[in-house]
């Protein structure tokens, strides 16, 4: 009887001794006190790594840990994205990224090395923004019935635009675009946005397709010129080009967007404390302005309203991969 009383209360008080580790731990998660590596999958001045660069002191200031940028780049946010599959779930890592490493690198790549649902979690978004056509300054199209008509006619039909990866949401635009107005358009993939801007200011193309980031100084500057844009209504950047859906080409009104995962299995505690502490960097006056001047529609959003975002963009996508006829590589 003595030696059962005995080991009931020593089961008893390891019992104890593991609540008291989780509660210590749990309580470690909340104050997320390990410093915060932010992958980003492209190279360093791009979009991505300007924003990350932009959002690292207030975020380091609020969750009271160094925060540091990792540039990952390569095969459009596929290798930051295997990294973070990798990460261990402590906090310690997230991944700043958009809609094309989420949402359709793994409807184009037969084996991506991730599947965003089982190996990330969301952990806050806050800003939404949209590709746009451009054609260089000097090009005698002003609009993008003019563009039409120039393709007609200078262009015998037949016309190269620009792109700046392949199997990207661009690619599927031109194809878009090709059926819809009935031109014979070919996309030329690039390896990134700033050799194809490079050779359309250099006049080797007569149009691209890129994101707002991507083109806003140079439309400031006369540079390029935008004729439409996606999305569900026209951006004031570029308050003169019509959406694609003006255009009479429907279905192009989800909107890109921008947020950050963390590993699959991070604790609940991180991602909430993560998620407010984003929202409130975003809010500041001085960092919503720099991020609007990029072009970007700014807009925090919770772990659940990126992971709606995310699923409501992957599958509008998925109906339009399906039907240009693309075949995962």
């Amino acid at each position: 009887m003595l030696s059962t009383r005995r080991d009931f209360l020593s089961r008893a008080a390891q019992a104890g001794t593991a609540l008291v580790a989780a509660s210590i731990a749990g309580e470690a998660w909340a104050r997320g006190e390990r410093p915060l590596r932010i992958l980003v999958g492209f190279p360093p001045g791009g979009g991505s790594d300007v924003i990350a660069r932009l959002l690292q002191e207030p975020l380091s200031e609020l969750l009271g840990v160094p925060v540091m940028v990792e540039n990952r780049p390569g095969a459009g946010g596929q290798i930051a994205a295997q990294q973070l599959k990798a990460a261990q779930p402590d906090g310690s890592t997230v991944f700043l990224t958009h809609d094309h490493t989420i949402s359709i690198l793994p409807q184009v790549v037969r084996h991506p090395g991730f599947d965003p649902a089982k190996d990330f979690v969301p952990a806050g978004g806050f800003a939404s923004f949209v590709n746009c056509l451009a054609v260089p300054g000097s090009h005698p199209a002003k609009t993008f019935a003019e563009y039409v008509q120039w393709v007609r006619t200078a262009g015998k039909g037949r016309s190269a635009i620009g792109i700046p990866a392949p199997a990207s949401t661009p690619e599927f635009l031109v194809q878009q675009l090709a059926r819809h107005f009935q031109l014979d358009l070919v996309a030329a993939p690039y390896k990134g946005s700033a050799p194809m801007i490079g050779d359309l200011l250099g006049l080797q193309i007569e149009a691209c397709i890129g994101s707002v980031q991507d083109f806003i100084e140079y439309q400031r500057t006369g540079k390029l010129r935008v004729l439409a844009v996606l999305g569900g209504q026209r951006q004031a950047a570029f308050p003169d080009a019509p959406t694609f859906g003006e255009l009479g080409l429907m279905g192009l009104e989800d909107m890109p967007f921008y947020g950050f995962y963390a590993p699959h299995g991070t604790h609940a505690a991180w991602i909430q404390r993560f998620s407010l502490a984003l929202a409130e960097a975003v809010a500041r006056p001085a960092i919503r302005t720099q991020l609007e001047q990029m072009g970007l529609t700014v807009g925090a959003m919770t772990p659940e309203q990126l992971k709606q975002r995310e699923q409501a963009y992957t599958a509008a996508w998925k109906r339009i991969i399906r039907q240009s006829g693309f075949h995962p590589q």
